[in-house]
């Protein structure tokens, strides 16, 4: 230990004349003689100005490349020129002895430390460690750390035990790709990093335990976006006994509100209960299974209306509209907005608009002259109105509107109020949807929730009596500005409810037996009533840290690639691991 008396952010007036020491990174040093010269020392906690009087002091500090770590022992006097800006901006402390503790070897560093955000992110991802020195990306890893922390004592007062369960499992097909290992042991079989602990914590339900839970580690070889990080993400998991949707709704909306008012940029946040909002709602509504609610405009569907105006894409298709009033913007804008809604899309948007004068102008205006009046009275349009309109299938036409109505809140601020955190439930997921690429009946959301209807309403699909697309599930998904945080249910745990659901899909008996064998024989031993949910705790840091990107909220992120370009993973490995792992690598033909 170097015996720091004090750290660089604790010193203040009353602490003049003291002798201290402190210890920390060079941030800076500005040479003004041969003998004086103005050193910012920065450790984990803040900054201190450093004051260098003396040739022997100026001659250690001359040696030395910023960022070099080193101790200072010397008395803490007043200064005269003060700083505002520095939380020890009123104090300076004189040298009388300097001692070098690591010595930054480079004269140029890959980055400036405190402009770091601005340099290119694969250097920051090289260098991480150097990009966390930088106050302003270590706040969010203490900001982590700080709710991470938070959620463990709300789940504690909430009596939930903490328990883990374990990284080496057997691959599962829960919806995303495996990370494999190989089992040395048994060669030519696998092991498989969890993508959830989904089984396992059902497992503890019927094990006996109450209420259960941890911050997860999940494993999944998907690829990257701005919310989600490849490779690994970590989710506060939870899994409660003789339970409803309420009872895990009722838990989280009293966990989640305190955490998100305190840590959270904004400090406004919904209290309970959160607005409930059935799937088909969110879709007609807000275009959206995960709609962001600051933003108070909805989707109005004008298929009626306006389908057979002659205009070509609207024929035989839904037609959705978009009103926003007051929208001044540019028709530069507007068509910027409309093709960056067809690249995320990859469906077109329509528009017209209602001028100062009250008349129907731009986009598509002349194909709706004829129906000018109807239009502006059904639509209650006033001057200076914009009408975004998108087309298609009912589900095309509903998410293109959908991506439309939270574009257009960026040309019409009036629209959305950033300043708060909304949360919302939206419930009644369909139990089964049609594949895109089997083109035959699938499992929609999760093949363990529990549908509404339970054994009946199964059996009266089965026997063609009910559209088994119309069955809805007790699946639930938190959402936050837009942002979805978790997916929950309540689940499956009656094995012949289990059986018939996955007949459905054409997955027999024996099917379930094999892929899931500890769940079903569990549940065979009677398994009572649970139901559960995980919000990921990197999602949640990106929102409470205001944050574009979730790699901003994790300590040592990978890159878009699935790439740690810090540790050089993933990397060869030696032939002779490969033989004890019984594993042969096969180029790829040319």
């Amino acid at each position: 230990m170097q015996n720091r008396t004090h750290t660089c952010n604790e010193l203040r007036m009353a602490d003049c004349g003291k002798t201290v020491q402190l210890c920390g990174w060079m941030e800076n040093v500005r040479e003004v003689s041969g003998s004086l010269a103005f050193v910012v020392l920065r450790d984990f906690y803040g900054t201190t100005q450093i004051v260098v009087e003396t040739e022997e002091m100026m001659a250690v500090i001359k040696g030395l490349n910023k960022e070099s770590t080193i101790a200072v022992t010397g008395v803490v006097r007043e200064r005269d020129s003060k700083n505002p800006k520095m939380e020890t901006g009123d104090i300076e402390v004189v040298p009388e002895k300097i001692e070098v503790l690591g010595r930054c070897r480079y004269n140029e560093l890959p980055f400036q430390i405190n402009r770091s955000k601005e340099a290119d992110e694969t250097l920051r991802l090289k260098y991480r460690y150097l990009d966390l020195r930088n106050p302003e990306v270590k706040k969010n890893i203490i900001m982590r750390c700080n709710v991470v922390s938070a959620l463990r004592n709300a789940m504690n007062e909430h009596g939930f035990l903490e328990i883990t369960t374990p990284i080496l499992t057997a691959s599962s097909p829960e919806g995303a790709r495996d990370y494999l290992v190989p089992a040395r042991k048994h060669p030519g079989m696998f092991y498989a990093l969890p993508q959830a602990p989904q089984q396992f914590k059902q497992l503890l339900m019927t094990s006996g335990f109450d209420k259960y839970f941890q911050i997860a580690p999940c494993f999944r070889d998907e690829d990257a976006r701005g919310d989600r990080s490849p490779g690994e993400f970590y989710q506060l998991d939870m899994e409660m006994a003789f339970a409803s949707q309420d009872d895990v709704f009722a838990v989280l909306e009293d966990v989640l509100p305190p955490i998100f008012a305190k840590y959270g940029k904004y400090n406004i946040a919904s209290s309970a209960p959160f607005k409930r909002i059935p799937f088909n709602e969110a879709m007609e509504v807000y275009g959206s299974d995960k709609p962001d609610l600051r933003i108070d405009l909805t989707l109005t569907d004008v298929t009626e209306l306006i389908g057979n105006c002659g205009f070509g894409p609207f024929e035989g298709n839904v037609v959705k509209a978009v009103v926003v009033s007051d929208m001044t913007a540019t028709r530069k804008q507007i068509d910027k907005l409309c093709g960056d809604v067809e690249v995320v899309t990859g469906n077109k948007a329509f528009w017209f608009k209602v001028d100062e004068k009250g008349e129907i102008a731009g986009g598509i205006a002349k194909f709706l002259q004829d129906k000018k009046d109807e239009i502006i009275s059904a639509l209650g349009l006033k001057p200076n109105t914009f009408v975004g309109l998108t087309c298609g299938k009912k589900l095309a036409a509903q998410k293109t509107a959908g991506t439309l109505r939270k574009m257009v809140a960026e040309l019409a601020p009036k629209h959305i109020d950033r300043e708060r955190y909304e949360f919302c439930w939206i419930v009644d997921f369909p139990m089964y949807e049609i594949g895109e690429e089997s083109g035959e009946l699938e499992f929609c959301h999760n093949p363990f929730s529990m549908p509404n209807g339970g054994l009946e309403i199964l059996n009266k699909a089965a026997a063609g009596e009910v559209d088994p697309l119309s069955i809805t599930a007790f699946q639930y998904d938190l959402v936050c500005n837009g942002v979805e945080l978790s997916s929950g249910a309540v689940r499956n745990h009656d094995p012949e409810i289990m059986i018939k659901a996955f007949q459905m899909v054409r997955l027999g008996e024996e099917d379930v037996k094999a892929k899931f064998p500890a769940m079903y024989n569990a549940f065979c031993y009677g398994a009572p009533p649970h139901a559960g949910i995980a919000p990921g705790v990197d999602r949640m840091v990106m929102l409470l840290a205001g944050e574009e990107s979730i790699r901003e909220v994790i300590v040592f992120p990978m890159n878009k690639n699935a790439q740690d370009l810090m540790m050089g993973a993933p990397g060869t490995v030696e032939q002779k691991q490969l033989d004890e792992l019984h594993i042969a690598l096969v180029k790829e033909e040319e």
